[in-house]
Order: C-alpha cells, then structure tokens, then sequence
C-alpha cells in the first residue's frame, strides 16, 4: 500500500513540475529586416515588442534578423529561413510577378501581411562631385547598393532615367548603405543611393561631416512611374537634415512602400496575431520613428502585390477593414 501511495505521490509531483501544454507549444518567430542603421530594423524591433508581451497569450516570440535587405528577405521567407521579412513593395511585386531576380519564376508562395512606411530613393552626393542631377554622375564613383537590397534595383532604374549603364558610365561600388555614408565623407565615393525612410541615422551621419554634402533631386520620374506601377511621386523634408547644404524645404524623388511579407506556409493562428498587434496599437507605433507618422490603418493596406495572408484577411474583416 505504502509502495502505491509513494507512486501516486510521485506522479502527482511530477504533473505539477511538468511545463504547461501552452508553454511546450510556444513557436519562435524571426522577422528579416535590413541594416541596422535604416527603419527596417527598428520596425522589426517594435513588431516583436509588441507581441512579446503577449508571448503567453499568443504562445509565441518573436526575435528580429539584421538581413541584407528586400531580396534577401523575401528569398528567406519563401525558403522557411525566416517567418516573416521586411521588403520594399517594388520586390514584392516583381517576386510574385517572376521579375528581375526571379525572372521567369513567379513566387506563387509569397504572401502580404501590410505595409508600413513609404520610403524614398535619396541620392547623397559631396559638393565637390559636381553632382547636381543624375545625369551628373557619369564617370563618378557611386554607391548602388549591395546584391539582395531593394535599393540596387532601384538605384539601377534611377540610372536608366538618365540613360547611364551602371559598367560603362560609371565606377559602381556594391556597398551597403551602412558603410556608404562613412565611404562618402573618406572620399572613397562620389555619391550613394540610399531607398529608405526619413529621417534616417546614416543620412544624417553622411550629411554631418567634415565633407559639405547635399541630396539630389530626381524631379522627371513620369516616365518611370509609367512603365512601373509601384513606383510614386516622393519628397524628402530638409528639415531632418540641417547640415546638408541644400537651400529648398523638400527635395524631389520617387519612391516606394516598406512592407511586411510572409509565406503562405505560416500558420493563419501566427500572421493573425502579428496584424492584430501592429493595428491594435497604431497610435503607439506610429511615436517610435517619425516616418511612420503618415501610417493609417487604410494605407497600411495600400502598395501590395502579392496575395494576402488568410491570417491578415481574418484580421482585417473583424476590424471593419475589409
């Protein structure tokens, strides 16, 4: 009887040490953003806050990757390295449309959850570059962007408006734009090309040194906006930049959408919690960087490509959204 009582009790005790059901089924997530110096990574950060708090709630957790960028991350998401990433709305689009990088091979997987920022395509140049249009920058040494970033497409569309080929007609240096702004003010480079929202720690850091910089307007984009539908009409406010020697306000550009993208893979239970939180708590999104400042919880619907989420759609339609 003793022997009984004894394995009764031990069982008992082991139930009560055991984890709870909800504790086992906890999943990590990883969202991919970029550099660590532009609003992707601070954008990832405050997502996984956001739900981490709710951790036991959602039995989930949420960490954030400093990635190399658009391509990378949607490559990421589509293989399953990563849960979620962080992508210009450009890439989204021609990674469901099998362009550019995925030429011929239309990702079928890739799946919307919102948009956040818009971010502008910001052309930095030193005074002493001589470079006061695009055209300007024939035979100069300019900073495109690293492969898998958003920005490098770009940077080659912005070339095309000029008609400049990026092999002859000028010194292309694939750096990322972390190391650009460093690389400008070591006069190791002319100007960078920098897709990202303002106002933005590497721009600043660029527009803060010893070498006098300014940022280039790019003001004839109709053509462009014409043969690519993701593109729009953008201005960047000087006033995040008092160093730069520019004398207007806004300087002229065009530019694209910051968006979150996952996989069609990814559970409705996971995409669902990540939307609720970011759109439950906009007000307080919106003060952790100055470019979410225009963020609405309609044109966090806008500028995506692909499909969205069941998860997403779930949301939206009780939110009154869809």
């Amino acid at each position: 009887m003793k022997k009984v009582l004894l394995l009764v009790l031990c069982f008992g005790l082991a139930l009560l040490l055991a984890p709870s059901a909800s504790m086992a089924r906890i999943q990590f997530v990883t969202i991919g953003t970029g550099g660590v110096t532009g609003v992707y990574y601070p954008t990832g950060g405050a997502i996984s806050r956001m739900v981490n708090k709710k951790a036991k709630i959602y039995n989930m957790k949420a960490t954030v990757e400093s990635t190399g960028g658009s391509v990378f991350n949607i490559n990421a998401v589509l293989n399953g390295d990563l849960e979620f990433g962080i992508a210009q709305s450009d890439r989204q689009y021609q990674a469901v449309n099998g362009m550019k990088e995925w030429k011929g091979k239309a990702q079928k997987k890739l799946r919307a959850v919102f948009s956040i920022h818009p971010e502008s395509i910001t052309l930095i140049a030193s005074d002493a570059s001589g470079i006061n249009s695009i055209a300007d920058m024939k035979g100069k040494r300019i900073g495109i962007g690293n492969p898998g970033s958003g920005q490098l497409g770009n940077s080659r569309d912005a070339l095309a408006l000029a008609g400049l080929d990026e092999k002859k007609d000028i010194q292309a240096e694939y750096i990322k734009a972390v190391e650009a702004a460093s690389a400008l003010q070591d006069e190791r480079i002319d100007a960078f090309f920098y897709t990202v929202g303002h106002p933005n720690g590497s721009i600043k850091e660029a527009t803060a040194g010893r070498i006098k910089v300014h940022i280039v307007p790019i003001p004839d984009v109709q053509s462009l906006i014409a043969k690519y539908p993701y593109y729009a009409k953008a201005f960047i406010p000087m006033k995040f930049y008092p160093n730069a020697t520019n004398k207007e306000d806004k300087v002229a550009t065009f530019g694209v959408k910051a968006t979150l993208v996952t996989s069609s893979d990814i559970s409705d239970d996971i995409v669902y919690a990540i939307t609720k939180e970011v759109f439950d708590n906009l007000e307080a999104f919106k003060k952790l960087h100055p470019a979410y400042s225009v963020l609405t919880k309609k044109n966090m619907l806008e500028g995506l490509s692909a499909p969205l989420h069941p998860g997403a759609v779930k949301y939206y339609k009780e939110a009154g959204l869809m």
